[in-house]
């Protein structure tokens, strides 16, 4: 795949995840957020606080699952952190991290909670 088209389609993996989110209640605070850390792909908020949601598009699902390495992760986690640190009263919000895998017929699959 191309770098343009590769784009496209994570782009069009994280429109999915967002209508997703957003169907169960989920308000969308920032896309490609990006911290000294690195990039958070999706912000979403909803009554009990703030979501960090990391999406990955890969031919099927457990691809998807694997491609999100521990370094990744502690890259958003300290991103995250800063963001919360941007919000008025955001470091003392509830926050979670979810996984969301997309596969190349668009299904998609979530993980909450990865941190735990």
């Amino acid at each position: 795949m191309t770098g343009r088209v590769s784009y496209l389609a994570g782009m069009a993996a994280e429109d999915s995840v967002v209508r997703g989110y957003e169907r169960e209640g989920y308000e969308t605070v920032a896309r490609r957020w990006r911290g000294s850390g690195g990039e958070i792909d999706l912000v979403l908020r909803d009554r009990d606080g703030f979501v960090f949601v990391e999406v990955k598009k890969a031919r099927d699902l457990a691809r998807a699952a694997q491609r999100l390495s521990q370094a990744q992760l502690a890259r958003i986690c300290q991103s995250a952190c800063e963001f919360l640190g941007s919000v008025p009263g955001g470091m003392l919000m509830d926050m979670r991290f979810d996984l969301a895998m997309v596969d190349a017929t668009g299904r998609m699959a979530r993980y909450r909670n990865i941190t735990m």
